[in-house]
């Protein structure tokens, strides 16, 4: 039976009536795209500057999307997420660092959320982004072979094979899963790679390790075939945390300047097909592959609520779970958990200096993704002129 995602009692439950209106007045906001470059530009420079805007953002547009600069800030998200029977994964949110010494300290502060995970069953999952733990160059060099790398990137490339298992060893060893982002077509071979080496290795008897597979390219439903191939031949478990991905014009633009074939779908019917596709092939499947639907498509959740009941599996196997990002979907979120479904919010976290990309991001994604603002401003209006009677 499908979900009702119109019914926003239960989607703002965790949000008070000023949350509410916050959250209207930015979603208003990151409707408009003037409005948003000008905010990009505006932030990027006052902090540069050193000017006195952190609050400002603090209380805005970072708390909408981000859980707290650390760990221990995250709390009062967590529990609030958890009150309402949704899971927390700790997503520490620096990008662009580019020495060893500022990759080895996300390492550790990547196993600081696995440990953190391990005491807290409010939180099913840790994740990373490889980009965080290794030189960009350096993966996108080793993209098709190490074997064009010189002696100091291969040694830095030892260091990111060095950082990953250290991070799926502790997962391991906590048994906590651990989420591998994925990234940009031109570093994902690597990354592909690493986690088919750490799945093998540490997914004997269940999926600690997951892959990130992005059904916006057209190769990947392929791929993930070849996952599961891999699973039954070796004998192991095949996590796969399924999105549909972003970067779109980014992804055509290098493929059209560098002349080789772009890698994404013709359109979105095609990258909607593939995605459910691989919905349906993941829970046939099952016995060797856990399933992390990462979606913030109504469709597609409730392609999977249909295949859960039409197989009579347990909405509760720890096998089968959705995941959106935290200030997003929020009625897709809570209303699946508040039918019995496994469900997590991805919280993002770390300076507000350092996660402001990741926030131009969210804000640029609300307002270039057809009718996602509008969605959620309407399902905002809607449960603020319930709560007014």
């Amino acid at each position: 039976m499908a979900i009702d995602f119109s019914n926003t009692e239960v989607a703002f439950r965790s949000k008070n009536n000023a949350e509410l209106k916050k959250a209207y007045w930015l979603f208003k906001m990151v409707s408009k795209p003037g409005l948003v470059n000008f905010g990009k530009w505006a932030m990027t420079i006052s902090l540069k500057l050193h000017l006195p805007v952190k609050w400002l953002i603090k209380k805005t547009i970072f708390s909408q999307f981000c859980g707290g600069e650390n760990i221990d800030e995250c709390a009062s998200t967590i529990k609030n997420l958890d009150d309402n029977k949704v899971g927390t994964i700790l997503d520490y949110s620096l990008e662009g660092k580019e020495t060893n010494a500022d990759l080895d300290a996300t390492t550790q502060e990547i196993i600081a959320t696995i440990e953190r995970a391990k005491a807290d069953n409010a939180i099913p999952f840790s994740v990373f982004k490889p980009s965080g733990i290794s030189k960009f160059s350096i993966l996108e060099k080793s993209n098709e072979s190490i074997d064009g790398l010189n002696g100091e990137e291969r040694a830095d490339y030892l260091k990111f094979v060095e950082r990953m298992n250290k991070i799926c060893k502790k997962a391991y060893d906590l048994g906590v899963p651990v989420f591998v982002d994925a990234e940009d077509s031109w570093i994902q071979d690597t990354i592909d790679r690493m986690c088919e080496v750490m799945m093998s290795k540490y997914n004997k008897d269940a999926a600690i390790v997951y892959t990130t597979v992005q059904m916006y390219r057209w190769d990947r439903l392929e791929y993930l075939k070849t996952l599961c191939e891999k699973a039954r031949r070796e004998n192991i478990k095949i996590g796969v945390k399924l999105v549909r991905g972003a970067y779109m014009e980014k992804e055509r633009d290098r493929a059209q300047e560098k002349g080789y074939k772009d890698p994404i779908q013709p359109n979105k019917k095609a990258t909607d097909d593939d995605y459910n596709r691989a919905l349906a092939f993941c829970v046939e499947n099952l016995d060797v592959i856990s399933i992390c639907a990462g979606s913030h498509n109504e469709d597609s959740a409730n392609v999977l609520v249909d295949l859960i009941e039409e197989k009579g599996l347990d909405a509760t196997d720890t096998r089968l779970y959705f995941a959106q990002l935290l200030g997003m979907s929020d009625h897709i979120s809570f209303n699946l958990s508040s039918n019995g479904y496994n469900v997590a919010k991805y919280v993002p976290y770390g300076p507000v200096k350092e996660v402001m990309p990741y926030l131009i991001r969210r804000a640029q994604e609300n307002t270039s993704v057809a009718g996602q603002t509008g969605r959620e401003l309407s399902l905002i209006q809607k449960e603020r002129k319930r709560r007014k009677g």
